[in-house]
């Protein structure tokens, strides 16, 4: 265990970004969830390297900047926010903002993306439901280290009988064994997952169940390429594309290539964002 902690420890810093002598960043380092498409996902070319709408995003942002972008994956979500928050990655490419966060890293605005999150249950295990209250009495589940707000997780931790699964997978199989009620879980990465699985057919989405949250890219304040500079092409470039609309065009590219990999697509109702 500890060979295999100092080899990945090994390879983050030899893909740490890089500075020149003059000090401009010249190579950003960026990371996230490995299991969240269609934003993020494992290159199915390269299993040191995340893929997906986010990263295409970033290399459009920083264009004409003169900083390329690579994109790393890690074990998990919880361990790229370790990484950013140490400083020996530079970004994570898809964040919540929380207080906490605000602590170790800079938020580029604007954010890019807007996630549901949801119930989701067992296909005719629905039960009535018109807010948090109603899921006292039940058994729920998620991935370990997944948030849906402030709000909820702290009514959640209060409040709910609500397990972490290792995985999100293993957060359905409980589902469908009857052993958890519900699985919170945001939407689209919910139903991407779901058709990866084979079992989106198998699952409702509860309603009234929505909960809205912002994604954000976010800089390390550990990072040596954290610099003004970096982070006006980072919020300038950000700027130009929302209002152009390019996150919502690459979150249906990157949507549709996913689905693709399982020969079927995601149904059309699931795939408009909130607005």
């Amino acid at each position: 265990m500890r060979w295999a902690r100092w080899m990945v420890g090994g390879l983050v810093l030899t893909m740490a970004g890089t500075v020149a002598a003059s000090g401009t960043c010249e190579r950003i380092v960026v990371t996230g969830d490995p299991q969240y498409p269609p934003v993020l996902w494992t290159d199915p070319d390269d299993s040191t390297r995340l893929t997906g709408a986010a990263i295409e995003l970033l290399e459009r942002t920083l264009e004409g900047s003169g900083v390329k972008v690579e994109a790393l994956k890690v074990a998990s979500f919880s361990v790229a926010e370790d990484e950013v928050r140490s400083g020996r990655i530079d970004m994570l490419a898809g964040v919540f903002l929380t207080p906490d966060r605000l602590g170790y890293m800079d938020y580029v605005h604007p954010a890019y993306l807007e996630v549901p999150s949801v119930l989701f249950v067992k296909r005719g295990a629905s039960f009535a439901y018109s807010g948090w209250d109603d899921l006292r009495e039940r058994r729920g589940a998620t991935a370990a280290g997944a948030r849906f707000g402030r709000a909820f997780d702290t009514y959640a931790r209060d409040n709910l009988d609500l397990r972490q699964e290792k995985t999100i997978e293993q957060a359905f199989q409980r589902l469908l064994n009857g052993r958890a009620d519900y699985v919170v879980f945001q939407r689209h990465q919910g139903l991407a997952l779901a058709e990866q699985l084979g079992v989106a057919d198998q699952l409702d989405i509860l309603d009234g169940s929505v909960m809205n949250e912002r994604l954000y890219f976010a800089v390390s304040h550990n990072s040596a390429c954290n610099s003004p500079a970096l982070r006006a092409a980072l919020a300038q470039g950000m700027h130009r594309l929302t209002q152009e609309g390019e996150p919502r065009r690459l979150f249906e590219k990157y949507r549709d290539r996913w689905a693709g990999r399982f020969n079927a697509a995601l149904p059309d109702a699931e795939s408009e964002l909130a607005d």
